[in-house]
């Protein structure tokens, strides 16, 4: 983490201190070398923030293509060294969107993904997307749940003088099955329902949407 990366993120913190309380759960279980791909539910746009703000180790999110339009948002993801991917993309846009994601895996850097592919804004889990999984087992990449819990909470003005609490749960970094050949679609499913169950592990009973039997 470059040093103005560290300067701009304590400027954030001390902003959102009166206004949120947050507290970092495993924070012992992130390695602090090598490449790591970090997989977190998504229900609020503040996510990412709260993350990085967590992690003693910079991360390279995936954001979506229409952020970058927006120049204050697009100036903020590109200098945070996120990297944009078209949803409904092409089967080239997709290759592309490894391509990218494996350039940063080899410097071993860290990738922040949210395979749920879109914020479930009610705070409830839903099917992952199955990125996460043919990124992780095409590179050999350690993989570390994170459950955010209570930015469902973030809605309307209201919250702004509640002061709702957060919690940011880390928990251990596994590695994805050994697969010597490319995932057939089947095993990249399953791959990613258990991927998921990991998350979902680290909600409240209530939060696990679709994972939670």
């Amino acid at each position: 983490m470059t040093l103005a990366q560290r300067i701009v993120l304590a400027i954030i913190k001390l902003l959102l201190k009166p206004l949120l309380s947050w507290k970092v759960e495993g924070r012992e279980n992130v390695p602090l070398d090598g490449s790591l791909i970090v997989a977190a539910n998504h229900v609020h746009l503040i996510d990412p923030i709260l993350l990085q703000l967590s992690f003693p180790r910079w991360l390279n999110f995936m954001a979506k293509q229409e952020l970058f339009r927006y120049p204050l948002v697009g100036f903020a993801i590109r200098w945070s060294q996120a990297f944009s991917i078209r949803r409904q993309g092409t089967i080239g846009d997709k290759r592309e969107t490894i391509k990218q994601a494996g350039d940063i895996l080899r410097g071993g850097l860290v990738l922040g993904m949210f395979p749920e592919g879109k914020r479930n804004r009610n705070g409830k889990l839903l099917p992952g997307k199955s990125g996460v999984a043919v990124i992780a087992s095409r590179t050999g990449t350690p993989l570390l749940p994170v459950g955010i819990i209570g930015t469902e909470k973030l809605k309307g003005i209201q919250w702004l003088w509640k002061r709702p609490r957060i919690i940011i749960n880390i928990g251990h970094p596994f590695y994805p099955p050994s697969i010597e050949t490319r995932l057939s679609r089947r095993q990249a499913r399953l791959l990613t329902d258990f991927i998921m169950s990991k998350i979902a592990a680290l909600l409240p009973t209530d939060n696990r949407g679709v994972y939670g039997d």
